[in-house]
This record gives C-alpha cells, structure tokens and sequence, in this order.
C-alpha cells in the first residue's frame, strides 16, 4: 500500500474506538482526515450516535461540521472520553513529536483534558529515538531573538518555520513556531522540563506518557499497539 492507502486504514480503524454517547477529540492532520471523515459516515449512518467533537485546528472543526457532526469548544465540554490524533514521530517507548502542522499547543491541551488518547500514523512514523523529526516550538513574538538565542547557546540548533513565501509561520494563537533540528533526543523528559521553564516558550511538541494506543499502518494492515 502508498501512504495514502496506509493513513486511510488507520483513520478507519481508529473509528471503532469511537463509541455513542461520548466527547470525542478530533486531531488535526493529514491521517485524522480520514477519520473524521470516516467517522462522519458513521455517524450520518446511525452506526455512532449522540457524540459531541472537540476540533484541535480550524481545518478539522471545519471538516467535522460539514459531516454534520456536533461540534463544541474545549471550554464548553467537562471531560474528552477519547481524543485521536496523528504523531510526527513515535519512538520505541511510545513517547511522541507532534506539531508539524503547528497545533501542537491546542493538540495537548486537548489530549492532556481526555481519559484517553490514541495516535493513528503509518509505519514510517515508528523509530527508535526521537529527534529526526525537527522538534517543533511555539514562542511569543514578543522577545522572540531572545528566546532562539536561549534555545540556540543549548546546541538545540533552532530554525524559524517559513511558509512558502518566506515568511514566518504563525500558530492560531499567532505566535511562531521554531523547529529544533536536533537530531537526536536521548533524553526527552529532561529536555521537555527545560523547555517548560524557559520564558517565552509557549508549548513543545514533546507529548510525553499520553498515549493508550497506537494504530500503526503497515503493508498487511492496521496493526494496534496497547502502550499503557
């Protein structure tokens, strides 16, 4: 199978974790698609019934709601039973980089609001360590040469995100995003502490002991991954 045909098996098959009755986190990104639009048809079928979707992006409010799907703010909701998302990256002890689309931030606080989270990805996506996937950060423009050059004396090897036009990419929240091309994260719990505490970084990309699931997409078929 191409990408495309592994991302839509595991968009699929995330569905049947979606049960009635429940509030349910909608991801962003190029996977999630196919699973909101998975979930859509489910839903219009009566197959899923009484749900309510809290959207992680615009894009995927936007899809959703165009499915007919009731949609709510993350204010408006008192828990998320379940959020499904994609992942940038996922090493082999089911840590996870996420924020190549830059809703990182909105992503982890829906993820870090629900009882329980799954990442659907294809298999290019598993790796052994994290890191060679860039780490993405969002920062405040505020100050903004003082939090890269912070970043940049710890050897974090920072970069702006440009858009196709060269300019700098803003968040939905209209702050920047900078990606640490690292390379190589040995110790990812240290290194996302550090970032928690530096001033004028907004959120990390580092999704750390979050994940229940993982729906891998392989050649032979969606494969499912307990985690914890």
């Amino acid at each position: 199978m191409n990408q495309d045909e592994l991302k839509k098996a595991v968009g699929i098959k995330s569905v049947d974790f979606i049960k009635s009755n429940s509030v349910v986190g909608l991801g962003t990104g190029s996977t999630v698609y196919y699973m909101i639009e998975e979930l859509g048809k489910r839903y219009q079928n009566g197959d899923i019934t009484n749900i309510v979707g809290v959207a992680t992006s615009s894009r995927s409010q936007k899809q959703a709601e165009s499915l007919g799907i009731p949609m709510k703010d993350l204010n408006d909701v008192e828990h998320i039973d379940l959020t499904i998302d994609g992942a940038d990256q996922i090493d082999k002890n089911f840590q996870g980089i996420k924020g190549g689309g830059a809703a990182h931030l909105l992503e982890k606080m829906v993820a870090t609001n629900s009882h329980q989270n799954i990442w659907i990805v294809d298999q290019s996506k598993m790796a052994d360590e994290l890191g060679s996937f860039p780490l993405p950060i969002e920062i405040i423009p505020f100050g903004y040469e003082k939090t890269f050059n912070d970043l940049k004396s710890e050897n974090l090897k920072p970069e702006f995100r440009l858009d196709e036009n060269g300019n700098r990419v803003l968040t939905h929240n209209k702050n920047y995003v900078i990606d640490l091309k690292v390379g190589s994260i040995k110790h990812p719990h240290i290194l996302a502490d550090w970032l928690d505490h530096q001033v004028g970084v907004v959120a990390h990309g580092l999704f750390l002991d979050l994940v229940n699931k993982i729906v891998v997409g392989y050649d032979d078929g969606p494969k499912v991954i307990e985690c914890r």
